[in-house]
């Protein structure tokens, strides 16, 4: 008999990843995948703790889910990830409902954990952790799936230690996997129809280096070999250890997408010194310059912290100027909160939250800006584009339509290489079939710009 499992995964990509390796090693418990909590035998949240945010919003979910265990007793409810490693048993004190607590490097037991509280009916907490990456770890050979892009998860932890960051505390040091297992999930992910993957860790620049292994540049040009495999991401890269031998692949590799998220942090070199990050302005700039010269057309995006301790208006202004100077093509901002375990939690010259707020508004001002021109200027331009699938807004249409037949286009979406997203329309067809350009690459005219998008003509049939 089937059991259904329902996974609500919070936080970054690597959490996507790891809640498709857990749905992966329950399906052969027999658990399939549910949308409908109420239905549900097994109920596990994917948490993050990165922000004091993703935090409050775990245990605001957990809350919702205690009158659920009331009228279901049967019903086990599982944490898993960063909160989970950080706070470990004090979640089964503080969450009654919950009947699991399961760290960062358990998931590969989470059948076990779960088999032994149906049978015990216990509560447990396992946030074990190891300092290397052990074969069974991951699942190589991946649960069929139908998805055109697919993330892999090629190493674990960290080992730089920003002030700001918890991650080495609660996923561990760095560790890598094989470059072998990598490549045989990555062989079968293209052979299930895959055809673009992003690689993820904490900082992929110093994959292998550890265990001796191949270097980041030799596995991205073994995964450019693939065959079935059409574009290559990967994320996230440290500034400090970008090689120039790895600047070179998106000049040599042509699966390898002309795109790099190069987290700076900060455009003041005092801010960034508090903040551990082991290279300055100048240092950032150069790398910046050298990628603009390898390959003209590289996308850049980037990560900012706004409100760091001890963040003046002089080391905010050279943010701005930094970001003006750059020009991002899209950004991730912040503001700074303090986590427990990490150093930054301890230092005076705490930003007001009014301040920060302002801040964190004055950066989404200024790169909206700068993506809205930089958008405009790829109207005209053919861009390739690979299609993901029908957009929302699409089917938002077809739901409020009576008859779905009646609405004449079809609005797609897809990604060009430098990540960006692309709308555009096709005839709707007689037979409708879903599957029709999903998966493809076509050139697409560009027509329109937004600030988040763009807007083209087909120009293959």
């Amino acid at each position: 008999m089937k059991k259904r499992l329902y996974i609500n995964t919070m936080g970054c990509q690597m959490n996507v990843y790891d809640s498709q390796q857990m749905q992966h090693r329950l399906a052969s418990q027999g658990y399939e995948l549910t949308q409908a909590l109420e239905s549900a035998d097994v109920i596990l949240i994917n948490t993050c703790t990165i922000r004091a945010k993703a935090e409050q919003k775990a245990f605001s979910f957990l809350g919702r889910l205690a009158p659920l265990k009331a009228r279901k007793p049967e019903l086990i409810i599982g944490v898993g990830g960063c909160l989970a490693q950080q706070q470990g048993r004090r979640i089964l004190s503080r969450m009654p409902c919950v009947d699991l607590v399961f760290g960062t490097h358990a998931v590969a037991r989470l059948p076990q954990l779960i088999e032994r509280i149906r049978r015990s009916r216990c509560r447990l907490a396992d946030v074990e952790t190891s300092e290397r990456i052990d074969a069974g770890d991951y699942i190589s050979e991946p649960y069929p799936q139908s998805d055109i892009s697919a993330f892999v998860t090629i190493m674990r932890g960290c080992d730089n230690y920003c002030t700001y960051c918890v991650v080495p505390y609660v996923r561990g040091r760095e560790s890598s996997r094989p470059p072998e297992d990598i490549l045989t999930e990555i062989r079968h992910l293209a052979a299930q129809g895959v055809r673009e993957v992003t690689l993820l860790g904490q900082n992929v620049n110093s994959y292998g280096l550890k265990e001796d292994l191949c270097t980041f540049d030799e596995l991205l040009t073994a995964i450019n070999n693939v065959e079935g495999l059409e574009r290559i991401r990967f994320t996230t890269s440290h500034p400090k250890d970008l090689s120039e031998s790895l600047i070179q692949c998106f000049t040599r590799l042509e699966k390898l997408c002309h795109h790099i998220h190069l987290p700076v942090q900060s455009g003041s070199d005092a801010v960034l010194k508090r903040m551990n990050r082991h290279y300055t302005v100048g240092h950032y700039l150069e790398k910046v310059e050298r990628l603009k010269r390898a390959c003209p057309d590289i996308a850049l995006t980037s990560d900012i912290i706004v409100g760091f301790p001890g963040e003046t208006a002089s080391d905010f202004n050279a943010t701005l100027d930094l970001m003006r100077r750059v020009e991002f093509d899209g950004l991730f901002a912040f503001i700074y909160s303090d986590r427990p375990n990490a150093p930054a939690a301890r230092f005076g010259g705490k930003v007001d939250e009014e301040v920060k707020k302002d801040r964190l508004q004055q950066i989404l001002n200024c790169q909206e800006e700068i993506s809205r021109r930089r958008n405009k200027a790829l109207v005209g331009t053919v861009q390739k584009v690979l299609v993901d699938g029908v957009s929302r807004s699409n089917s938002e249409a077809e739901r409020r339509s009576e008859d779905p037949r009646d609405i004449k286009y079809i609005q797609w979406a897809g990604r060009t290489q430098s990540n960006r997203i692309v709308h555009f329309n096709s005839d709707n067809g007689e037979d409708r079939r879903r599957q029709v350009l999903t998966g493809r690459m076509m050139d697409i005219m560009i027509e329109k710009a937004l600030p988040h998008c763009l807007w083209g003509q087909p120009l293959s049939p």
